[in-house]
């Protein structure tokens, strides 16, 4: 689940969910970082716009709102990598392509927006917490399905119980794709230091690595919670 900002606001009060900016810029970086990496494939990027476009024209049904319009695209994105290039690279080779091609163009970007804003936030807990809300309402929207078993000062849940992007690409034959972009969330991830921003993380399993849901728990630190932060990005 791209859970974190590809932008560099640097608190929690100054970020706004930009789901159609955030897309755009997601979609053109993992095309052309598949063009990057791939220069004796011609016209890759063209290929792949092409492609993607004719999947989205297909899939129109499947927006259930505003938020799942770009999650639409996204999705079918990573699946236009995919079917562009699986006739010629077999999965051993091109699922990790495709990871890398997703993740790594932001890993910088969004772990320094991320270390920027926690580090900025008087209560690191609680502006995490509140990006975390403000990314299920105006992001994830209706086609994903939240639980929150905690919900308090000291402990907060988002448990996903249905993934749209898992829900895309199984319905495309190509479930198998949808842990990279459990793989995208190592970015923010990573930038959580429990010693300094005073809380700690875990993600011990998600759907698209086998699992019944996402549970993303958070809590401040000396709460009964780990030391260190754990993950499974797929």
């Amino acid at each position: 689940m791209s859970n974190e900002p590809t932008n560099t606001q640097s608190t929690a009060d100054a970020y706004r969910p930009d789901p159609a900016a955030e897309t755009r810029v997601l979609i053109d970086a993992f095309f052309a970082a598949l063009a990057d990496a791939l220069p004796e494939q011609d016209d890759l990027t063209a290929r792949l716009r092409d492609r993607h476009e004719r999947l989205l024209a297909s899939q129109q049904r499947r927006i259930v709102d505003e938020a799942s319009r770009h999650n639409l695209a996204l999705s079918l994105a990573v699946l236009a990598g995919y079917r562009e290039l699986a006739p010629q690279i077999g999965d051993d080779e091109l699922v990790p392509l495709l990871r890398a091609a997703f993740v790594e163009p932001f890993r910088a970007t969004v772990r320094a927006a991320t270390t920027a804003t926690l580090d900025a936030a008087p209560d690191p807990f609680a502006a995490m917490v509140d990006i975390s809300r403000q990314r299920e309402q105006h992001v994830f929207g209706a086609g994903f399905v939240f639980a929150h078993p905690h919900d308090d000062r000291d402990h907060y849940v988002a448990q996903v119980e249905r993934c749209y992007y898992h829900q895309v690409l199984r319905a495309n034959g190509a479930e198998h794709l949808t842990a990279i972009f459990c793989a995208f969330d190592a970015n923010w991830i990573d930038a959580i230091a429990p010693a300094r921003h005073g809380f700690t993380f875990e993600r011990p399993t998600t759907i698209g690595t086998g699992g019944t849901n996402c549970p993303f728990r958070f809590r401040r630190a000396g709460r009964g919670s780990d030391a260190a932060n754990r993950s499974r990005s797929g």
